[in-house]
């Protein structure tokens, strides 16, 4: 037997609308009279399987006539439960909403975090991984897999902390590695003033499209690095900005066509 991309998207789409279903009537009465319904399906395959012919049309007489039931007896709390689906907008739009969330939330935990450490001018060296993997550079850290955090990210550079001297690498909502190592730049006109941390964050983004960001252990001056450009002096607002359009850029069109509003709004 063969199973068609029609038959997967069936099942799905099936699957979506029982999920849908429970959730809209689960807080309701008629969620007792769905489960009486679903017995009487359970039988009616049962009286299917062992010939029951009369045992399975009275069955099937009684799911209809408990069809009409549904919509009578319990028509306010179904009009409720339809009219609370009309208020939610739509699945796609909750999407977002969580997209929104999920940015606004990392975006913070980031900032608060490289701020921090820029008051306490502990050095930093943050590469958020764009379109481009790195893979072989996680390999040669220490795997976390852990959630974003500002407390995670400024523990893993204090001073003396085991992985303080590599990279941090964030993918997605992760942080992915801790004490990776880059590779520097050759870039001989670089700024005598910028150490090794800025080197290998313009060596990083000169091997991918990565956005790093660097804080000063002498300075605590923040910089950030992108296709081989480097800012200086950045500040939490300005971070905060980027790295909004940077997350929602990473997402698809549609998503962004439908967040921008919201994001100019908070520029």
């Amino acid at each position: 037997m063969t199973i068609k991309i029609t038959d997967i998207i069936d099942v799905l789409v099936m699957t979506f609308i029982i999920y849908k279903v429970i959730m809209l009537v689960r807080e309701t009465r008629a969620a007792q009279l769905l489960k009486g319904l679903f017995l009487i399906l359970i039988f009616s395959r049962i009286s299917i399987l062992l010939n029951l012919y009369t045992v399975n049309w009275l069955i099937s007489s009684v799911f209809t006539v408990g069809m009409v039931l549904i919509i009578v007896v319990f028509q306010p709390e179904l009009r409720r439960a339809f009219e609370k689906l009309g208020r939610s907008n739509s699945i796609f739009t909750s999407i977002v909403k969580l997209k929104v969330q999920q940015i606004n939330f990392k975006t913070e935990e980031i900032v608060n975090a490289v701020a921090s450490l820029s008051r306490q001018k502990i050095g930093a060296l943050i590469v958020i991984e764009n379109g481009v993997g790195l893979a072989d550079i996680v390999e040669t850290g220490t795997i976390l897999n852990s959630e974003i955090s500002s407390e995670l990210i400024i523990n893993l550079f204090f001073p003396k902390s085991p992985l303080h001297d590599g990279a941090v690498i964030i993918k997605d909502e992760k942080i992915v590695a801790a004490g990776c190592f880059l590779p520097l730049s050759s870039n001989n006109s670089l700024s005598k003033e910028l150490g090794t941390r800025h080197r290998a964050a313009l060596g990083m983004s000169e091997k991918s499209d990565a956005f790093i960001i660097v804080v000063s252990e002498e300075t605590g001056i923040i910089t950030t690095v992108q296709n081989s450009s480097i800012s200086r002096h950045i500040d939490s607002e300005t971070l905060k900005n980027t790295l909004n359009k940077l997350f929602a850029d990473s997402d698809n069109t549609i998503f962004k066509k439908i967040t921008s509003g919201d994001e100019n709004g908070n520029n």
